[in-house]
C-alpha cells in the first residue's frame, strides 16, 4: 500500500523544500537525508542575505534576509511598499493588502501587483540559485500558505532563478507541495514509522 509520502520519494534523493508561510522555512534532503547541520539550523534559507540595501531588521536580528520579501508578510511589506511609491492605479488600494490579494491581482493582470510579483520573484529566485549552488538538488518544493496562489508563483521565480544559478544546477525541476497543512504531520509520522 502506498503512503501518503510515497510520491514525493519520486522527486528524488536529493530536493530541497521551500516552505512561504508567515516566514520562509526550508528542509534540505542530500542523498535521501535530512540535512540538519551542527545545531540543527540547516536548511534556514530564509535568512539567506539578498538586499545590501535593507534598513528594517529581519526577525533574525539581519538586515536583507530572504523571507523579508518571499514570506507572507515579505509579500505584504513589498506591496505596502509600491503602493507608497506613487498613486498609480491598483486593486490593490481597494481591500486589505495581504499575499492572497497580492496574488489575486497578478491573476487579473494587475500591473502594481504584477511589479510586486516580480520582485518577489527576483528575490526568491536569487535566494534559491544559491541554495542550488550548494545542494544541487534535482527540485525545489515549495509549500506553505504563499504557495496557494499556485503555479502562477514558478512563473515568477524562474527567470530569476535561471539568471543568476550555477550551470551545474540549470534544469533543477519546480513544483507545489500537495500536503498543504498537513505536511509536519505527515513528516512527524513518517519519522516515527521509519523506512
Amino acid at each position: 500500500m502506498m503512503q501518503t509520502w510515497q510520491p514525493l520519494a519520486r522527486c528524488g534523493k536529493n530536493m530541497v523544500a521551500v516552505t512561504l508561510g508567515t516566514g520562509v522555512g526550508g528542509g534540505i534532503i542530500i542523498d535521501g537525508k535530512i540535512l540538519t547541520g551542527s545545531t540543527g539550523a540547516g536548511g534556514e534559507i530564509g535568512h539567506i542575505h539578498v538586499e545590501d540595501n535593507e534598513t528594517e531588521s529581519c526577525g533574525c536580528g539581519n538586515k536583507g534576509c530572504l523571507e523579508q520579501y518571499t514570506s507572507a508578510t515579505g509579500v505584504v511589506r513589498l506591496a505596502k511598499r509600491r503602493l507608497a511609491q506613487d498613486d498609480k492605479t491598483s486593486v490593490l488600494r481597494d481591500e486589505e493588502v495581504n499575499s492572497k490579494t497580492v496574488w489575486d491581482a497578478v491573476k487579473i493582470s494587475d500591473s502594481v501587483a504584477i511589479e510586486i510579483a516580480n520582485t518577489f520573484g527576483k528575490y526568491l529566485g536569487k535566494g534559491l540559485a544559491a541554495v542550488a549552488g550548494v545542494v544541487n538538488p534535482e527540485i525545489f518544493v515549495i509549500g506553505g500558505g504563499v504557495s496557494k496562489a499556485g503555479e502562477i508563483l514558478i512563473d515568477y521565480i524562474k527567470p530569476s532563478y535561471q539568471k543568476y544559478v550555477f550551470n551545474g544546477s540549470r534544469e533543477v525541476k519546480f513544483a507545489l507541495a500537495t500536503l498543504g497543512n498537513d505536511a509536519g504531520i505527515y513528516g512527524a509520522a513518517k519519522l516515527v514509522l521509519g523506512e
